[in-house]
């Protein structure tokens, strides 16, 4: 096990990632919360058929309570999040209570959110169970989806520690290894130019990682989230970086309907465009042709789904969190390693999604 610590203004917590670490959750929490008074675990449908018992079974003598959301992003609704509430109230959670997220990304959101809200905020423990919550458990961004914008309600509420079982990552489908191994590509490509020669290099098919690659590039990938959310926890400065291929893939995410489409082969496509930006307007110089020859022999699709509207993707892109007035600003790379913001209007948006669309990502 490897313990890494994430130092941020409102809180200072440990990551436990490795092999088995969930043996430990049951002493962490006697040991950290002596009033402990409830423990409601959010977990949802399809993470509560396969590792639900792992859990509870290790909980048994502290009674948890179980709340279960739909599966993927319909967790992630206002009815959802008020009926994880109203599951809080009838159990008589108060503020001694502890919520324990089991899952994935949308189900960190749902859990973090529904906790920081509950009772003016209440702790909660992060146990992720895909590849992609390596990025989403870290840095205490959590949120529900709107029609009209992912997670734009929500708050920064950061967990009381992260259980990161590599054991739980065993059942995961392709689509999901995918997801989440976007991620992975994204912290190499804005901060460690060494990392991501070491993945082009080493990481030629996603279904035969060994876990000794799969411990080493998540370990990093944590290590990366680190440097931003420790020195930016809420986002007013560095931490945007963090949002490379994001703001196309939120808008991707929209137009397609959530859940239909993967967050990290939205976030792939997102790059790759923000890549051929990078190149055109910052003269990045970065072999784009190898980069999409080698994610198309991962698996990934590297255009923009033909049913996406791009007047209607740049509506949604100037609804984005990061943008500012009628420009959109987007995170660019001037080389490997140093990614900038860099405002587009919408004019030239358009007329770019148009190009790319054209050029079918190549």
């Amino acid at each position: 096990m490897e313990k890494i610590l994430i130092p941020t203004e409102s809180k200072t917590y440990q990551v436990m990632i490795g092999e088995g670490v969930l043996a430990d959750i049951h002493s962490f929490l006697i040991s950290h919360f002596q009033q402990l008074t409830k423990i409601l675990i959010i977990t949802d449908e399809n993470v509560a058929k396969i590792h639900l018992s792992k859990l509870a079974d290790r909980l048994a003598d502290l009674k948890p309570i179980v709340f279960i959301a739909p599966g993927g992003e319909k967790a992630k609704t206002f009815d959802v999040y008020y009926q994880a509430l109203s599951t809080a109230l009838e159990n008589h959670l108060d503020r001694k209570s502890i919520i324990l997220s089991l899952g994935g990304g949308a189900v960190g959101d749902l859990s973090g959110f529904v906790a920081s809200s509950f009772m003016r905020g209440i702790p909660f423990i992060q146990i992720p169970t895909t590849i992609l919550a390596h990025d989403s458990a870290v840095g205490g961004k959590v949120a529900i989806n709107h029609p009209l914008g992912k997670n734009m309600i929500g708050a920064f509420y950061q967990p009381e520690a992260v259980f990161y079982d590599l054991d739980l990552l065993t059942t995961l489908p392709p689509a999901e290894i995918r997801s989440g191994f976007a991620e992975v590509i994204k912290h190499a490509l804005i901060h460690d130019p060494e990392f991501y020669l070491w993945l082009v290099k080493n990481v030629n098919d996603l279904q035969t990682l060994t876990a000794e690659q799969l411990h080493y590039a998540l370990t990093k990938g944590v290590k990366v989230k680190r440097e931003f959310v420790s020195k930016d926890e809420k986002e007013t400065g560095i931490r945007a970086y963090l949002n490379f291929g994001h703001t196309l893939a939120h808008a991707i995410e929209s137009e397609l309907g959530y859940g239909n489409i993967t967050h990290g082969e939205a976030v792939l496509i997102g790059m790759i465009y923000a890549l051929e930006l990078s190149k055109e307007l910052l003269g990045l110089t970065f072999d784009l042709d190898e980069f999409i020859g080698w994610v198309q022999k991962l698996g990934y699709q590297i255009q923009i789904p033909a049913q996406a509207s791009n007047d209607r993707l740049v509506d949604k892109m100037k609804q984005d969190k990061k943008s500012i007035g009628e420009s959109v600003h987007f995170v660019l790379l001037e080389k490997v390693g140093v990614p900038v913001l860099q405002g587009i209007s919408d004019i030239n948006l358009l007329n770019s999604l148009n190009n790319f669309n054209k050029k079918g990502g190549e």
